[in-house]
């Protein structure tokens, strides 16, 4: 199966990639309310659809979350996206210092709650990161 093209717009792009069961997004400029919320629905979606564990977020050139994205985020998306499967997390960080703070709040709040996450500079290097690891935990070659 080749990697599914979900969306594709002006704020970002969001991918299946069946190999190795990734969603995976890039945010081509700041993103906030409707059109982030329906690119993480999307990919929850995706998440339950096709029983993947692992998402891939590339938000080089998104800034912070508004106060309302974030706490939508915590409350209502991220419970769901968690009873769904998702155990793996690469994240590339904003380029601003702004937006790298305010995810690395989610971060750790996602790692209290046992997610695995991972910080790359290169979103294909935190491709292959997800690749490598099946849905045990275990990293194959």
């Amino acid at each position: 199966m080749e990697t599914q093209v979900i969306i594709d717009n002006e704020y970002a792009t969001l991918w299946y990639r069946p190999q190795g069961k990734i969603v995976h997004h890039q945010f081509h400029k700041f993103i906030h309310g409707d059109a982030l919320r329906e690119v993480l629905n999307c990919g929850l979606e995706a998440f339950t659809t096709y029983g993947a564990q692992k998402w891939l977020s590339d938000d080089r050139n998104n800034s912070t979350l508004t106060k309302e994205d974030g706490e939508w985020g915590l409350v209502n998306w991220s419970p769901r996206v968690f009873d769904a499967g998702w155990k793996y997390w690469a994240v590339v960080l904003p380029d601003r210092k702004i937006g790298q703070i305010n995810l690395n709040m989610f971060m750790r709040e996602y790692i209290a709650r046992g997610l695995e996450v991972r910080v790359f500079e290169d979103p294909d290097e935190a491709r292959r990161w997800l690749e490598s690891v099946d849905c045990r935990g275990y990293h194959v070659s």
